[in-house]
């Protein structure tokens, strides 16, 4: 501790700079504010540095060097392609690296203090930042909590050089000749994806009746379905994972199916079970702000605690954990702050995989509106029957547009299909603009692309399909 700490006065202190702290940091200066952000790690949290950027990377890496394998049906054949791991490890760094240094600069733009260390809450406000050499305590009028989350481990499969999870699997310095996945939701699904793009056995280990739970069962058969034609993955629902032991050049893998105990050899087994909320060493108890029992903060909707100039975002409090929830949820705590009567609208919050086919949803499924009494017309449109699709040799998947039936409003959509996370965009617009199908319909589209087949859907939607039979 340092002797004479004299407080620093800031009007806002954001701790975490991922893409909701350091959003709302942003946000919080172009309203006025002194701000300041505390982050012990790097600028751009887990997201831009072990999470959705590098993997992204990763994955797209991966697609090229499948691509340039099989391409002999458009004509184009080559041989002996190879993969320099250590060039790709390289160049998926180059993106992290760029991405990290835009943030520094643009919290710096806007006047952004940013301060590196672990903050601890002294009282409501004050907190005490802690780096390996000094400590000095930030006094603020509000606070903004963006500590965002780690990956849960297994008392079973704890962490080592060959148990790993998904950070650990994204710094991998060699391709493995075979991985075990625990976990078949979005994380472990495309990191399993991406190397089995690279020529890795891939054995996946699901312990619910499908992989990707979270998305409708159509959906989710497609990517089961074209992950089995690769020839190298093995997926097993329904799966207990048991135990593992750890050799010197790999591990042995002990799962039970259907009531059957089978084990399965590899070169390293990736962890990936869902993540935990990082509130555990923040100090929170100090200054009452309330958490569930999985240590997760309670918000209303304006992202305030229950310490009325406390606020939450991100992995930490209730949803789905992630970045974009992150970035929204930190504008809206930035405003609130401000005075703004701004509050937090779920509906139009977009869920992507990077799958193959990717996966994107949005709003209410079909299941869900029924589920509610919302009588709903849900209209399908296949990716075979549009031309940038078959121009693209893509033409697996299909759209889904969930409109209520008494005035065509669009409330929900699904895409399961090349470009689905770019393409989802579109449908949460109109979920937050009010659209309805016929609005889309009536919207010239470019052609040819793969955003025509969203005014297709909304064609159908309206009773009037041009490229399918009614």
């Amino acid at each position: 501790m340092v002797v004479g700490d004299f407080p620093i006065e800031t009007d806002t202190l954001v701790i975490g700079a991922g893409p909701g702290g350091y959003v709302a940091a942003i946000r919080a200066a172009q309203l006025g504010q002194k701000v300041t952000i505390v982050e012990k790690g790097t600028l751009g949290g887990v997201c831009l540095n072990v999470g959705c950027i590098p993997s992204k990377a990763l994955i797209n890496a991966g697609h090229r060097f499948e691509n340039a394998k099989h391409s002999e049906d458009m004509g184009i054949k080559a041989e002996n392609v190879t993969v320099d791991f250590t060039k790709v490890q390289e160049w998926k760094a180059s993106v992290v690296n760029k991405l990290t240094g835009g943030v520094q600069g643009l919290l710096k733009g806007n006047k952004v203090d940013i301060v590196k260390g672990e903050a601890y809450f002294v009282d409501s406000n004050s907190v005490r930042v802690m780096d390996e050499n000094s400590a000095q305590t930030y006094t603020f009028k509000n606070a903004i909590l963006a500590t965002g989350s780690r990956p849960i481990e297994l008392p079973t499969f704890k962490y080592t050089d060959r148990v790993i999870n998904s950070t650990g699997a994204l710094a991998l310095k060699e391709v493995p000749k075979k991985l075990v996945v625990i976990g078949g939701g979005y994380i472990g699904t495309e990191l399993g994806t991406a190397y089995a793009n690279f020529g890795t056995e891939v054995v996946i280990l699901e312990g619910g009746d499908e992989i990707l739970p979270g998305f409708e069962k159509q959906m989710s058969s497609l990517v089961k379905r074209n992950l089995k034609k690769k020839g190298n993955v093995e997926i097993h629902t329904n799966a207990l994972a048991k135990g593992v032991e750890e050799k010197s050049d790999g591990v042995t893998v002990t799962f039970e199916v259907k009531g059957e105990e089978k084990t399965v050899d590899a070169d390293y087994v990736l962890v990936t079970v869902g993540r935990r909320p990082n509130t555990d060493e923040l100090g929170l108890e100090q200054v009452g702000v309330e958490l569930t029992d999985r240590g997760v903060v309670k918000t209303d909707k304006q992202c305030r605690t229950s310490v009325s100039n406390i606020y939450a975002i991100g992995d930490i409090v209730d949803g789905p954990p992630l970045a974009h929830k992150a970035s929204y949820e930190g504008k809206i705590a930035a405003e609130a702050i401000a005075g703004e009567p701004a509050e937090i609208d779920y509906l139009g919050i977009p869920a992507v995989v990077f799958s193959e086919p990717e996966l994107a949803t949005v709003g209410y499924t079909e299941a869900e509106a029924k589920a509610e009494g919302i009588e709903i017309v849900a209209a399908k449109f296949p990716f075979a029957a549009n031309g940038r699709a078959l121009s693209l040799d893509a033409t697996d998947g299909f759209m889904k547009m969930i409109t209520r039936k008494e005035d065509g409003l669009v409330i929900g959509a699904q895409i399961a299909g090349v470009g689905a996370s770019d393409m989802i965009s579109e449908l949460s617009l109109a979920i937050e603009a009010g659209v309805t199908a016929e609005d889309i319909a009536m919207t010239i589209h470019a052609h040819p692309t793969l955003g025509e087949i969203t005014m297709e859907t909304a064609e159908v939607a309206i009773g009037s399909p041009i490229h399918i039979v009614k």
